[in-house]
């Protein structure tokens, strides 16, 4: 069974966050997960419908290793929510002021 690895709250960085929100389809995958309530596969937050899965895989895996989604297996599928509390509670407002900027 796949184990995703999740920094602890206290482990996720600045300089991480902002690492992998430089890229323009992760951010856009973060936009497409905070407007969401609850949680989104990764093929419904694809940010294009023709991205290969691999491409799609890696996004994933940096935005998870940066602290910013937790991703869990549910039957065939990996379900992703954002970490907005833990995030908020190193750096609060962050997220909020990203999508505002990146609006």
């Amino acid at each position: 069974m796949v184990q995703f690895v999740h920094p602890a709250k206290d482990d996720i960085t600045l300089s991480g966050i902002f690492g992998a929100l430089g890229d323009p389809m992760r951010l856009c995958i973060l936009k497409s997960l905070m407007k969401k309530d609850g949680c989104m596969s990764c093929s419904e937050a694809m940010p294009c419908p023709d991205m290969a899965k691999s491409t799609l895989s890696n996004h994933f895996r940096i935005l998870r290793e940066a602290g910013l989604i937790r991703t869990a297996k549910r039957g065939v599928e990996n379900r992703n929510t954002v970490r907005e509390d833990d995030i908020n509670a190193r750096f609060p407002g962050l997220l909020k002021l990203i999508l505002k900027l990146s609006a």
